[in-house]
Parts: C-alpha cells; structure tokens; sequence
C-alpha cells in the first residue's frame, strides 16, 4: 500500500502580483501558502499600522474594515483560481456574490491575519469558496464567496 503525497506551493508577493490585478493599497493579501491546485489555500496579510484605512477606521482605536477582510479572502480566491487556470494571461476575476458574512473579532494593527479558503463548487467560469479569515488560530471572519473568470483580451 503506497501513500499519496500532495506537494502545497506557495505565491510570494511577485507571484500574486502577477494573478491579480489589485495593487496598493487595494492588495489585501501579501503571501499565499498551502496552495492545493484550485481547491484550497491560505492568504496571509501582515496588518501594519501604515495602512491608509486606518486614518478613519477610526483613528483612536484603528479595526481593520470587515470589508477590507472579506476582499482579502475574496483575492486568496481569485488567485489560486488564476494560478489554476494554466499558462498565457492570467483571466480577470470578477467578485460575484458574498453570502453568510460574519464578524467575530476585531481585526488591529500587528495582527498576522490568514485567509482560509475552500473551493465548494466550480461550474464553467464560476467559482464558489467557502472562507474563514483567522489571527492566532481565533476565527475573527467568515463567509462564502462567489466569484466568474473571464479571460483577458490578447493584447
């Protein structure tokens, strides 16, 4: 009886830049590991006191904004699903749906927050993860996203 291994990869900020289209301050995820093909990973985002939307949210106590959580899983998503989609341009990623969001703990400056993402459901070129961003193993966020891949326009 043989065993089967999996080998996890991994995109550092290079490699992430190359899928998604985002950039600062608009990029929400600085590495990606445990990558399982398109079916799972983990986002990770180093939360800096720098960030501009601490500037408002809110000033004397600054909290992550739970949207800002919520697109960092979305972007976990979007980019092992470009990874996933083999060689050329990488396909732009539209946001479709978020459903069952929750929030549980507030997200601060000096956190390392992780987004865990799993593929529950891929129809032609729509894709559906169900995500759990976490800080020191404690579930902070969750909820399901849906997101469709287009291909890019030959340039």
């Amino acid at each position: 009886m043989s065993e089967e291994t999996t080998t996890l990869e991994s995109a550092d900020i290079n490699r992430i830049l190359e899928l998604l289209p985002h950039r600062y301050p608009f990029l929400m995820v600085d590495r990606i590991v445990d990558i399982d093909g398109d079916k799972s990973a983990v986002g990770i985002k180093n939360v800096t006191a720098n960030e501009p939307h601490f500037l408002g949210h809110f000033p004397s106590v600054p909290v992550m904004p739970g949207v800002l959580i919520i697109e960092g899983m979305a972007q976990t998503a979007g980019a092992i699903c470009t990874m996933a989609s083999g060689g050329g341009a990488p396909p732009l990623v539209y946001f479709m749906t978020i459903d069952n969001g929750k929030f549980r703990k507030p997200v601060i400056p000096g956190d390392r927050l992780e987004y865990h993402v799993k593929q529950t459901k891929k129809r032609a070129n729509i894709w559906k993860f169900e995500c759990i961003a976490k800080v020191d193993d404690q579930k902070v966020a969750e909820a399901t996203v849906s997101a469709m891949l287009i291909p890019r326009d030959p340039e």
